[in-house]
């Protein structure tokens, strides 16, 4: 039984080696497809909304996090914008979504620090 039981982790030890590191001639799957969510992440981190711009299909949602340690942060729609939204307080780690239906370009701010300012262009 100890032969087959050293074969076998010999072999499982062989077939797991060439999956690693090495060039390959398959697709990588670390990247995302073009439609993922992660595209449409926006992350709140010193002070700033990343990214600045922002540009989505409609229907698209986008989801905001605030990565910032110690500070609340919003995302609040531009008054002036067609479409509105208002997360309310994110508390670090916090997220909010929003979906965007129509074409257009809406501007946001966050609220409690309004020189953060930010876009999303919707096509």
């Amino acid at each position: 039984m100890r032969p087959r039981f050293l074969i076998l982790i010999a072999a499982c030890t062989i077939g797991t080696a060439g999956c690693g590191g090495g060039a390959s001639s398959s697709p990588s799957q670390s990247s995302p497809p073009a439609s993922s969510g992660a595209n449409n992440a926006v992350t709140i981190r010193n002070f700033a909304f990343a990214p600045p711009n922002l540009q989505i299909a409609a229907g698209t949602a986008v989801t905001w996090t605030n990565n910032e340690p110690s500070t609340a942060h919003t995302t609040t729609a531009d008054k002036s914008d067609p479409a509105t939204w208002d997360s309310g307080n994110l508390a670090p780690g916090g997220s909010f979504s929003n979906t965007f239906a129509t074409a257009g370009t809406y501007k946001y701010h966050c609220s409690i620090h309004d020189y953060m300012t930010a876009t999303i262009t919707v096509r």
